[in-house]
């Protein structure tokens, strides 16, 4: 049977897409990606995503009309479920329903992280500091003592949280807010996802730059301590 032809829609700074390619990636799964500007975003990207959010998956089966697949955690699921390569969920039912809780948590922290580093004065810095430093202390009573979240295996949940710690790390080098002190598990956990390769090429090579300038757009406070 023909492997059907996948195209991911995206933007370079999203950390919901750069799950879906790390998955890809683990799978060893051939595909295309397409970058838009969600600030004016593409008529053709309009039709085709109910919610006008990336990531987009569009399959191209032969002899088969388009489908479209969104938002980020179905993607992983459609991956899971379609591509060979290794498993990314526990193969035990309430094992795999807890990494999908987790896989859930992990959306709630990019949330906080991006209230935190987008805050425009020291009083909203200060209340979305508070509550990620709830989320990074219950995430550090929970991982395991690694490499990864659940031990030795890369799991969908390590998918998850890595955009999460790339993030950390450039406003790490940008700013010091030492988000990680006091979490040495999640430091070797984020280390750990780092410097594995389905990670290192989800984004673009001038990520870090592009995600710097959406803060200075966005007027963050983060920055401006740190100036």
């Amino acid at each position: 049977m023909s492997q059907p032809k996948l195209t991911l829609i995206s933007f370079p700074t999203c950390p919901y897409v750069q799950r879906a390619v790390i998955a890809l990636r683990e799978k060893d799964v051939d595909f295309d990606v397409v970058y838009i500007d969600l600030a004016n975003k593409p008529d053709w990207f309009l039709a085709i995503s109910p919610l006008g959010k990336v990531p987009v998956l569009k399959v191209e089966r032969p002899g088969e009309p388009e489908a479209i697949i969104f938002e980020s955690a179905v993607i992983l699921e459609y991956i899971e479920e379609t591509a060979g390569g290794p498993r990314l969920h526990p193969a035990d039912p309430i094992y795999r329903a807890q990494h999908r809780s987790w896989i859930e948590f992990g959306s709630t922290f990019l949330v906080d992280l991006w209230r935190f580093s987008s805050a425009k004065d020291e009083a909203e810095l200060s209340g979305a500091r508070k509550a990620l430093d709830a989320k990074l202390a219950r995430l550090q009573d929970t991982v395991s003592d690694g490499p990864y979240f659940c031990g030795s295996n890369f799991s969908y949940v390590d998918a998850a949280f890595a955009p999460a710690f790339r993030q950390i790390e450039v406003l790490e080098a940008a700013a010091h807010p030492h988000l990680l002190d006091g979490t040495p598990k999640l430091a070797a956990w984020s280390e750990a996802l780092g410097a594995r390769p389905s990670v290192k090429s989800a984004v673009p090579t001038d990520y870090a730059e592009l995600y710097l300038s959406r803060l200075r757009k966005n007027d963050a406070q983060i920055l401006k301590q740190a100036a």
